[in-house]
């Protein structure tokens, strides 16, 4: 290297120290196993995706507090590059902060005024979209010693030099033949990084591997589900599980059980709790036609960090046919149950009950329901399994089912205070219409959904109104202890962000109607609220540099309900502007005004036949719904409604949808799942809903 080069290497060295607050003293991401388990010692860094190995998401810090939560004011705002859902959860350490955005893009920013120190575009093609489920979001990052790990959406676990953001390793994770995506955030666990994947309902065999952080080389795999039944069993746990599967369907399905979110360790115990996902398909009569629980979908699996050796398991929901996921995040604590204190697990998925589990066994404490439920009454504690009521049988006749697909609580990360004892999340009350599909076969090549269900939305005004009646939401606090609700504050909209909850006696939330609010942690009661000016999904967290607190929060409308449940989603009257939104008392910044937009004219060819538009819907509904919308309505400003089709675009609509005409906007193209013929009656379906439109339907 000449002189010249050396000279400004190390002026840009120089640069990047005197804009980071701790680098003249630590190197960047100087995290390990030591400094992680006694995270409490450091409260101003927030090193690990729940702040702690326990994952409460509790801040220790207290200069933000309820007496003075009204001068909160925005510090900085951090603009992402892609305009899509935003659910990631920042890491800070040292005063840097490392994000993931949309696309599985990550920034490096100077946690105290949000200089962007570097960034790391992974390349995701745009075609990948079409493999995935909800949108392209990413849920985080994770670092270890000068290290920051990413999963990116088309199934790489990539890492990064935590001072440049050079990209060191890269290992791909899944079978790229299957509908794999990753959104999840890496845990690393003892120089070990963990990652799982999504795609269940899209057909594919859920697993967790385990990567070495210096050379990205996989140690283990722990599968899910059992594989192919002619070929030998994995290790003992795959062989325990097929017994709980009946016949050979599920293989050519998939089985599912994807590890899409939730990773908990705990370093006492040496255990790591995974989150297993639903199966595939959905319909648990075409999945596995006899009886079985199908091991391992919907449980909590205990395994040993070095080898992947399970250990123990709950089933929450025994051979779940409703998209109940036990993917939820997972909360440790020690808890007072009976007057002795008891190390437990905490998870608020979507089946609507708060379940305490205890940690070292996998036996269930308590599960209590926090919103409307008919599939089961309740749980036998002994046996921990559901009392299950006939009410979600679809086998036989169509069922309403609460809670629905989006859950009584769904990803959004929850927080537990041990200062209160409380935990809080968000509540939604959303059914799902299950009907049986008994003669469905697997869609094989990426051919989308594959529920074994038919999917019915509804369209009408009068269905879209039923349905609207049906629907709620709230923010909950939980006493784990008594097991019960302590206070419920209602929501506009049916869904809400992640919770915060810190020793400032808050609890902080984003709401889909685009605010950010600070509650009483003992209450509920509404202490601050500011703009966000786009729907908040993510969990909020806290840090301090240089003696001030901190507390900042992802924001940007997306992910699976804003994109699939327009009608309710555009009633938030919020776009999707992708931020990174922190706050500090008497932070004077502001956010730009919003773009005003322009009224959009319909273009109105000729009526196809019902026989064209009903065809259409069935495929819309297969293919299309969850990112274009129910009904074609979209609910996000990324995703056009495409009740509003120009004359030029529905010239170019086959060229868009299987020629990829538009897949630099976001647009995947999807000649693998749809015929040219097929995508002709989507668009009839779609001119039926401009017509809908012009006469108010």
């Amino acid at each position: 290297m000449n002189h010249f080069a050396v000279k400004f290497v190390g002026l840009s060295l120089l640069a990047f120290a005197a804009n980071s607050p701790a680098f003249a003293t630590k190197p960047p991401a100087a995290v390990d196993a030591k400094r992680l388990i006694a995270a409490d010692q450091e409260p101003g860094n927030w090193m690990s995706h729940g702040r702690t190995y326990s994952e409460q998401r509790f801040s220790p810090l207290e200069q933000i507090n309820d007496s003075n939560v009204s001068r909160l004011g925005l510090a900085w705002a951090h603009k992402f590059d892609d305009e899509r859902g935003v659910e990631t959860t920042p890491i800070v350490v040292d005063g840097v902060m490392y994000s993931s955005g949309p696309w599985s893009k990550v920034v490096a920013l100077n946690a105290k005024t949000g200089e962007v120190l570097w960034k790391f575009d992974p390349k995701v093609e745009k075609v990948v979209a079409a493999k995935g489920c909800c949108d392209v979001a990413n849920r985080g990052v994770a670092v270890w010693q000068g290290k920051v790990f990413v999963g990116s959406y088309d199934g790489r676990l990539i890492a990064l030099d935590a001072k440049t953001g050079k990209q060191l390793w890269s290992t791909l994770t899944v079978d790229t033949k299957r509908s794999y995506t990753i959104s999840g955030a890496p845990r690393v666990v003892n120089g070990l990084v963990l990652i799982g994947n999504g795609g269940a309902e899209l057909g594919v065999r859920g697993y967790v591997s385990a990567y070495d952080s210096k050379t990205g080389k996989m140690k283990w795999r722990f599968y899910t589900v059992p594989g192919d039944p002619k070929k030998p069993y994995e290790n003992d746990a795959m062989k325990m599980a097929a017994k709980t599967w009946d016949g050979d369907q599920y293989y050519k399905w998939g089985g599912g059980g994807t590890v899409w979110d939730s990773i908990s360790y705990d370093p006492e115990l040496n255990l790591i709790y995974l989150g297993v996902g639903n199966p595939s398909p959905w319909n648990p009569s075409v999945r596995s036609p006899g009886n079985g629980d199908n091991l391992f979908i919907s449980s909590i699996v205990a395994i040993r960090p070095d080898t992947g050796k399970y250990v123990w398991h709950f089933q929450l929901a025994p051979r779940d046919g409703w998209d109940y996921p036990a993917t939820s995040q997972i909360i440790q604590a020690t808890l007072p149950i009976d007057g002795k204190p008891r190390k437990v697990l905490m998870q608020v998925p979507k089946h609507g009950f708060v379940y305490v589990i205890d940690r070292e066994t996998g036996k269930l404490i308590s599960a209590e329901k926090y919103t409307e439920v008919n599939w089961a009454d309740g749980y036998n504690l002994t046996t921990g399994r559901p009392i299950l009521t006939g009410k979600g049988d679809y086998s036989k006749e169509p069922k309403l089912v609460y809670p629905g697909t989006q859950g009584g609580h769904n990803w959004q990360p929850i927080s537990f205070s041990p200062k209160s004892g409380l935990l809080y999340f968000g509540e939604t009350r959303l059914p799902t219409l299950h009907i049986n599909d008994p003669d469905a076969k697997f869609q094989d090549h990426g051919r989308r959904w594959n529920l074994a269900e038919k999917i019915v939305m509804p369209e009408t005004p009068q269905e879209l109104a039923e349905m609207t009646a049906l629907v709620s939401s709230s923010l909950i606090g939980w006493d784990p202890v008594t097991q019960k609700k302590v206070w419920q504050i209602p929501h506009k909209i049916p869904v809400s962000g992640g919770t915060l909850s810190t020793a400032g006696n808050l609890v902080f939330q984003g709401t889909y109607d685009g605010r950010f609010v600070a509650y009483a942690d003992k209450t509920g009661k509404t202490l601050w609220e500011s703009n966000a000016q786009t729907g908040v999904m993510a969990g909020p967290i806290s840090y301090s540099v240089d003696g001030e607190q901190y507390v900042a929060v992802g924001a940007g409308l997306g992910g699976s309900f804003g994109v699939t449940f327009g009608e309710l989603a555009k009633a938030t009257n919020v776009p999707t502007i992708s931020r990174m939104l922190v706050y500090k008392l008497d932070g004077k910044a502001t956010l730009p005004a919003l773009p005003v937009i322009a009224k959009k004219e319909l273009d109105l060819p000729p009526m196809p036949g019902i026989d064209a538009v009903n065809k259409g819907r069935e495929l819309f509904n297969n293919q299309c719904v969850f990112c274009h919308g129910v009904a074609a309505v979209s609910g996000v400003s990324f995703t056009p409604d495409l009740r509003y089709l120009s004359k030029e675009t529905r010239a170019q609509f086959v060229g868009i949808v299987l020629g990829g005409l538009r897949a630099d906007k976001g647009m995947p193209h999807f000649h693998i799942q749809l015929t040219p013929e097929e995508v002709n009656l989507v668009h009839d379906y779609l001119i039926k809903r401009t017509y809908d439109l012009k006469d108010g339907k």
